[in-house]
C-alpha cells in the first residue's frame, strides 16, 4: 500500500469537483510536491488523473492550493476527450510522475520548443482499471516527445509494478513484443485526439518514435531538477501554486493545518449516497449540447 489516499469534495463531473490528497496521517498535501518522485530505486510514483477507458479530462491543477485533481474547462465547459474510433475514451490509465515539471522558459534540445508548464505524464499500460487520485509504483519503459500546439508535452510509457505482468516489461522493445500495436495506437491516439475538436494534429519529434528505458529516466530527471529550480523559488512560475507540506529548502511550506484549512473552505465531500451521471452519460450529454 502507497500511505496515501483521497478525498472527492463536490459532484464528479462538476465545475466545483476536486480530488485531493492526504498523507498515511490523513493530512493534507500536494500531489505536484509533496508526493516523493522515487517509490523505490528505479521504481517511480505516478499520480492517476484519468482511469482508463474514461472521457473526462481530469488533472493536477497547477495553479489551485495544494494542487488538487479538477476536470479541465474550456470556455466555461468541462472537458471530455472524444471516443476517437477505434478507441473509447483514454487507452492508458493516465496521470503524472509527481515532483516534475516542464518548465515552459526551457528550450527543449530534443524537440526544438519549450514546456507545457505542467508535470510530466505517464500512459500507465497495466491491467487494472486504477482509480482517479490513485498513487501508484510503476516502472518505466520508455517515453514518446509529443509536440502540442508548439509545446513540449513528453509522455512516459510505464507499467504498475504490481501488474502481474510486470516483471516481464523491462523495456520500451517488450512492450512491441508483448503488446503488438499498442504503441501505434498510443501515437495515433495522440496525433488525434485534439481534432474532434477542431484543432490540428499533434506532432512528435523523433518521427514519433518511442525512446527506451534509459533516455526517459534522463528526461524524468531533467524535469525533477526544473521542479526543484521551482518550488524553490529559483524559477518564476508564473501563476503556478507551490504551496507544499513536505518540501523542506521551499519559502511555500506551510503547515498541516494551514493545509486543512484550505480544503474546509470548500464544499463537503460528496456523500456516498449523492446520483451522479455517470462519465459515459456526461459525456454523451457534452456531445449533444
Amino acid at each position: 500500500m502507497s500511505g496515501f489516499s483521497s478525498e472527492e469534495r463536490a459532484a464528479p463531473f462538476t465545475l466545483e469537483y476536486r480530488v485531493f490528497l492526504k498523507n498515511e496521517k490523513g493530512q493534507y498535501i500536494s500531489p505536484f510536491h509533496d508526493v516523493p518522485i522515487y517509490a523505490d530505486k528505479n521504481v517511480f510514483h505516478m499520480v492517476v488523473e484519468v482511469p482508463r477507458w474514461s472521457n473526462a479530462k481530469m488533472e493536477i491543477a497547477t495553479k489551485d492550493p495544494l494542487n488538487p485533481i479538477k476536470q479541465d474547462v474550456k470556455k466555461g465547459k468541462l472537458r471530455y476527450v472524444a471516443n476517437l474510433f477505434p478507441y473509447k475514451g483514454y487507452i492508458w490509465n493516465y496521470g503524472a510522475i509527481p515532483q516534475t515539471w516542464e518548465d515552459p522558459g526551457h528550450n527543449d534540445k530534443h524537440t526544438g520548443c519549450c514546456g507545457d508548464n505542467d508535470p510530466i505524464d505517464v500512459c500507465e499500460i497495466g491491467s487494472k482499471v486504477c482509480a482517479r487520485g490513485e498513487i501508484i509504483r510503476v516502472k518505466v519503459l520508455g517515453i514518446l516527445a509529443m509536440i502540442d500546439e508548439g509545446e513540449t508535452d513528453w509522455k512516459v510509457i510505464a507499467i504498475n509494478v504490481d501488474d502481474p505482468d510486470a516483471a516481464n516489461y523491462n523495456d520500451i522493445n517488450d512492450v512491441k513484443r508483448l503488446k503488438p500495436g499498442y504503441l501505434e495506437a498510443t501515437v495515433d491516439w495522440f496525433r488525434r485526439y485534439k481534432v474532434p475538436d477542431g484543432k490540428p494534429e499533434n506532432q512528435f519529434a523523433f518521427n514519433a518514435e518511442f525512446k527506451d528505458k534509459d533516455f526517459a529516466i534522463d528526461i524524468i530527471k531533467s524535469t525533477h531538477d526544473h521542479w526543484r529550480a521551482l518550488v524553490t523559488k529559483k524559477t518564476d512560475g508564473k501563476g503556478i501554486s507551490c504551496m507544499n507540506t513536505t518540501v523542506s529548502e521551499s519559502p511555500f511550506k506551510c503547515d498541516p493545518g494551514a493545509a486543512k484549512a484550505i480544503v474546509d473552505a470548500l464544499p463537503p465531500p460528496c456523500e456516498s449516497a449523492c446520483t451522479v451521471p455517470t462519465d459515459v452519460d456526461k459525456w454523451f450529454h457534452h456531445q449533444k449540447n
